[in-house]
């Protein structure tokens, strides 16, 4: 640690060593060229996509609302944000309808299950393989049949719900031939994002394109609810098939010679190993996808906890889940501010935003009423989207275009398999222990994370802490620096 009476000189020469002085921004393990780090050693990952000259270290409100208004002036970015505020809360929607349905048809608990296991298994098998087919071919193309097929799906089962025809195994089918459309869909979704946005707002298009994807999962849910109270489950899956026309017509609008493509990959045997290569061969991209493991399998699956809270614990009924539900959602709305104003990401800032959302949780557990859990929720939901949102943009920024696709699915694999996992241990916990018991089960995953890849990091990266006593404003007393730099700073005082 540096000593209590450490002068501002020392304090100058501790905030270079760990914030880098190089002209590019870039960082102090020397990144190679395709975003990996030399040697296999981690100092820190510092995401600048566009490659730019040094900026200032931070950025007000005002700074990265504007490099938002920026990235949405590019015409083809703006009607993609648009299609996916239109899809993404309209697919979640009809997700809940879909259970809700088909759980009216059957009675059966099992048979949701197994709706929902054919609408998540595709991806969690073939997932890999749907990169490369977003890496082997044009993502305009690709998103524009995938948005067709989930129109056409949505359209033909509201019909069949609308005039009475509808069968389980409608349902089952439909589910089963969604889930193969997202195998596709899903990489090349989000691997076409810098395509459309160009390498100058590549970080704030990432940025909000994380964030709609959030906010649909979150306002999505409550959207089902309305719908389903309001018009029936056949409307919801009508307005979800009328939100995929909108989209494949708004990708069809887009001008391809504004587009920034991607080189295409040719057919070869092996592409989607020399993905996961490609992923171990990159720490920053590895360990991101590790940590997203951890936090996705307890700690973003909060339906489950806040139903039981309000039907057991607070006992407030379908009104008062609805406004557990909203606090969570407001929260991601603070969040999504929030991330506006990040210049750069690293992965210890992954790592701490991790370790927050646990302890976030495990503090809205000891909350006893609900006027102090509701507020507790705003907190929950503005870190974990602060904490998706980073996690994608790490990724995104440091891939190759050329293996985006397979990275990405690679990722969205991880993620979804392990909130497919979470499903069934946060039910079990709070079947069995109750809600509260349930939230701190929702706690384990980011905290656990956290500590397993912060440890892997410092000793991969040989990092230590240090303590500076004359901490800027802002920047904190506990900094990461490596034993060498440390040495130095010891040696200056």
């Amino acid at each position: 640690m540096t000593p209590a009476n450490a002068t501002p000189q020392q304090s100058d020469l501790l905030d270079k060593v760990t914030h880098g002085s190089t002209q590019d921004g870039g960082t102090q393990d020397g990144n190679t060229q395709d975003g990996g780090t030399q040697g296999g050693t981690i100092h820190d990952v510092v995401v600048d996509p566009a490659e730019s000259a040094a900026e200032p270290t931070g950025l007000t409100k005002a700074q990265g609302l504007r490099g938002l208004a920026a990235a949405l002036r590019v015409r083809n970015y703006r009607l993609y944000v648009i299609s996916q505020s239109l899809t993404n809360p309209c697919s979640w929607m009809q997700r809940v309808a879909q259970d809700w349905l088909i759980l009216s048809l059957t009675g059966s608990v099992a048979m949701v299950g197994l709706t929902v296991t054919l609408q998540m298994g595709p991806m969690l098998v073939f997932g890999l393989w749907g990169g490369v087919i977003a890496d082997r071919y044009r993502k305009r193309t690709i998103l524009i049949v995938t948005q067709s097929i989930f129109a056409l799906l949505a359209c033909s089962v509201g019909l069949l719900v609308l005039t009475g025809a509808i069968q389980p195994w409608h349902i089952l089918l439909a589910a089963a031939l969604g889930g193969f459309t997202t195998v596709v869909d899903n990489p090349a979704r989000q691997a076409f994002v810098p395509e459309v946005a160009g390498p100058s707002h590549l970080r704030d298009a990432i940025s909000l394109n994380s964030t709609v994807f959030q906010l649909g999962g979150l306002l999505g849910p409550a959207l089902a609810g309305a719908a389903i109270a309001l018009v029936g489950e056949g409307w919801a899956f009508q307005l979800n098939a009328m939100a995929g026309v909108i989209a494949a017509i708004l990708l069809v609008r887009m001008r391809p010679s504004e587009l920034f493509p991607a080189p295409t990959l040719p057919r070869a045997k092996g592409q989607p190993r020399e993905g996961m290569a490609y992923v171990s061969r990159h720490p920053e991209i590895l360990w991101s996808v590790v940590l997203v493991g951890f936090v996705a399998v307890t700690g973003i699956n909060l339906a489950t906890v806040l139903a039981g809270y309000a039907s057991e614990v607070f006992e407030i009924g379908a009104g008062g889940y609805g406004l557990l539900n909203s606090c969570v959602a407001g929260g991601a709305v603070l969040g999504a501010l929030a991330s506006t104003r990040r210049r750069g990401l690293r992965l210890r800032t992954l790592v701490a935003n991790a370790a927050i959302l646990g302890i976030l949780q495990l503090f809205a557990s000891l909350m006893a009423t609900p006027w102090l859990f509701a507020p507790a929720l705003v907190a929950v939901g503005c870190a974990s989207l602060l904490y998706l949102t980073g996690s994608n943009t790490l990724v995104q920024t440091s891939v190759d275009p050329m293996m985006r696709g397979r990275v990405m699915s690679l990722y969205i694999l991880v993620l979804f398999g392990a909130q497919a996992a979470s499903g069934s241990i946060i039910g079990r916990v709070a079947e069995h222990y109750g809600a509260p018991s349930a939230l701190v089960t929702c706690a384990v995953g980011p905290l656990l994370g956290a500590l397993v890849v912060g440890i892997a990091l410092a000793k991969r990266g040989h990092l230590v802490p240090a303590v500076d006593w004359h901490a800027r404003p802002g920047r904190g007393f506990v900094t990461i620096v490596t034993r060498e730099d440390l040495a130095t700073i010891r040696e200056a005082a």
